[in-house]
């Protein structure tokens, strides 16, 4: 008599679906862990490490706050006559046109003149929809777009798809930490790398499915709109 396990056991036969599903799930994690990985690498990529001036002047200028030296950056391009007007977008509501120019007393004649402040914008979609009403007010059809390096893919994300008929010429600025160290050597840039490609992976999916009709968020206050993809969408 044979005393070895029937393989054909309900016990056996219980555990290969288990270990399939097992194997199933740890493959489908590497193979995301992967693609994550991968999709980083293309995130840093894009990243500029030097600041070179824009190809070419534009209609306007906006800046979105958050970042040192992206102000006063945007204010040189304004001063350079690379845009006719400027507008900061993400204000905070408290200041004004004041405490700018306590900030930068070179540019008083410039902000007196020529430039716009949004305070209304409390995120990088809400700068789009902002910097989407101001352009159209001055009919202006070219942008030079002022944030920081790492902050750039994801606001071209959202400008380009607030605006699809207005050109985007991007200015990174570039931090004195960024010039200073490697990315890689600092835990800290590290962790805001890894924090904005997230934002950027999300920024990336919501306006893709908005483009094939799944926009299931409101605008910004302006009434939700389900579009179908159309030649001019980005």
């Amino acid at each position: 008599m044979s005393l070895q396990p029937d393989d054909r056991s309900p016990n056996r036969r219980a555990a290969r679906p288990r270990g399939w599903l097992r194997a199933a799930i740890v493959a489908s994690m590497a193979l995301a862990f992967v693609a994550a990985a991968i999709g980083f690498v293309g995130f840093l990529s894009q990243l500029r490490g030097v600041e070179t001036n824009p190809p070419r002047n534009a209609d306007g200028i906006v800046v979105l706050t958050g970042g040192s030296s992206r102000v006063s950056d945007a204010m040189e391009l304004l001063a350079a006559g690379y845009g006719q007007r400027l507008l900061i977008s993400g204000v905070h509501p408290t200041n004004d046109a004041s405490d700018i120019s306590r900030s930068l007393p070179d540019s008083q004649r410039l902000l007196s003149c020529c430039v716009d402040l949004d305070r209304s914008a409390v995120n990088t979609r809400s700068n789009a929809a902002e910097t989407r009403r101001w352009a159209r007010e001055r009919g202006f059809k070219s942008l030079i777009v002022v944030t920081s390096n790492y902050h750039m893919p994801r606001a071209i994300v959202e400008l380009s798809h607030a605006m699809p008929d207005v050109t985007l010429i991007p200015f990174s600025v570039v931090g004195d930490r960024w010039r200073d160290e490697p990315w890689w050597t600092s835990g800290a840039t590290f962790r805001l790398l890894l924090s904005e490609y997230a934002k950027y992976v999300a920024a990336e999916v919501r306006v893709r499915l908005a483009d094939v009709g799944l926009d299931l968020t409101s605008d910004l206050g302006e009434p939700a709109l389900r579009r179908a993809t159309t030649a001019q969408a980005n």
